[in-house]
């Protein structure tokens, strides 16, 4: 049997949804194939080797597990895994008289063949995770460094992605410290970019599941938006508002990707934040069914090639715009997105008849470069 390390958590805003999607992947993995191992990352950044079930980590309490022990993931080649304290850490007076937690020497090594990293946002999706693997020489599910980084970072996927002729919302660029020296020009600037058009989404250009996403319908709330979306990042996209249908493709393979039928988004919410995506059971997500079959293909194919044009592999999810007109206009690219019971991701492809186990199948020998 393979050995799989399933990683999970993270020290990011996203923290609870990748443990909802890393239970639900727990929950489909053929456990006849595969020889799993679970690691959990607290949103400190703190890593324990936990044999918690997959309700405990969906819930939360498999941080209280008492069998957890701390591991890490080591760039060391010629260990090419897991190094994990054989015992639980203990607390004993340091020299200031305060408890701090001793360094336990007596370790072991676990070997894996694989690791599928559920993580979402920063520190798990945006390329410093798939560095860490790359130094190590682990194989892994999902894009890699570099094209992890890209897409990760709003501004530079709309900058890759212009040249390929696939429409875009306009946007403009700013910085937290800039607009916090002078947030009076930046909002006028911005205004002038847009020739003063209400409303706009202010994003900031690294964070997933709409964290830190707010719609502006006119300056006080501009600037508001703007001090959102500088708590989860440095750089700050406003863009124009695209009215239309929201619709996604979920892309699958490596050097010769595939599309899954077209989803449709019908957010609970005024748009698709993360309220919507995780919370409110009132968004529904659908089949596309009621367009025609060659819109349908230029959407397809449009997602097959932001992904190659971002330098994809394994996995990853593209949004876009459908307009009253016709007009199909790229949104995002998600390289790991959620695989929670309701994600869009795993439920395309169910509706592409590929289901959920074959589809985890897929992407672990996608990772081991086993197959096309």
């Amino acid at each position: 049997m393979k050995k799989l390390l399933i990683l999970f958590g993270g020290a990011s805003s996203e923290h609870e949804v990748s443990c909802l999607s890393a239970a639900s992947v727990l929950k489909h993995l053929d456990k006849t194939k595969y020889e799993i191992y679970k690691v959990g990352i607290t949103k400190t950044g703190e890593w324990f080797l936990t044999d918690s079930s997959p309700e405990e980590i969906e819930n939360g309490s498999w941080l209280q597990n008492p069998e957890n022990r701390r591991a890490a993931l080591s760039p060391d080649t010629w260990i090419r895994g897991l190094i994990v304290l054989r015992q639980a850490g203990q607390t004993e007076p340091n020299e200031r008289g305060a408890k701090a937690e001793s360094r336990e020497t007596a370790c072991e090594i676990i070997e894996l063949d694989a690791v599928f990293p559920v993580l979402h946002g920063k520190f798990g999706e945006d390329g410093t995770m798939q560095g860490l693997l790359d130094l190590a020489r682990i194989p892994y599910v999902g894009a890699g460094t570099t094209a992890s980084a890209a897409s990760m970072d709003k501004s530079i996927t709309k900058a890759m992605v212009q040249p390929t002729g696939v429409a875009q919302a306009d946007f403009y660029l700013t910085d937290r410290y800039t607009f916090a020296s002078n947030p009076e020009d930046i909002l006028r600037e911005a205004e002038e970019h847009f020739n003063g058009r209400y409303p706009l989404f202010v994003k900031p250009a690294n964070a997933g599941s709409s964290v830190g996403i707010s719609k502006a319908k006119n300056s006080r709330e501009l600037f508001n938006a703007i001090r959102i979306a500088a708590c989860e990042d440095h750089k700050i996209l406003i863009e124009e508002a695209i009215t239309g249908r929201e619709i996604e493709v979920a892309v699958l393979g490596n050097r010769h990707p595939k599309a899954s039928l077209v989803g449709e988004i019908l957010a609970a919410n005024e748009f698709y934040d993360y309220d919507a995506k995780y919370v409110n059971q009132q968004s529904k997500t659908r089949i596309l069914d009621d367009v025609a079959e060659e819109k349908q293909e230029e959407i397809r194919q449009a997602a097959v090639t932001i992904y190659k044009t971002m330098g994809c592999q394994g996995l990853a999810r593209v949004d876009f715009f459908l307009t009253e007109e016709g007009r199909v206009v790229f949104n995002e690219i998600n390289t790991l997105p959620g695989f929670t019971n309701i994600s869009m991701y795993p439920k395309l492809w169910e509706a592409t008849d590929l289901p959920y186990s074959q589809l985890l199948d897929t992407l672990i020998a996608l990772a081991m470069d086993e197959m096309e």
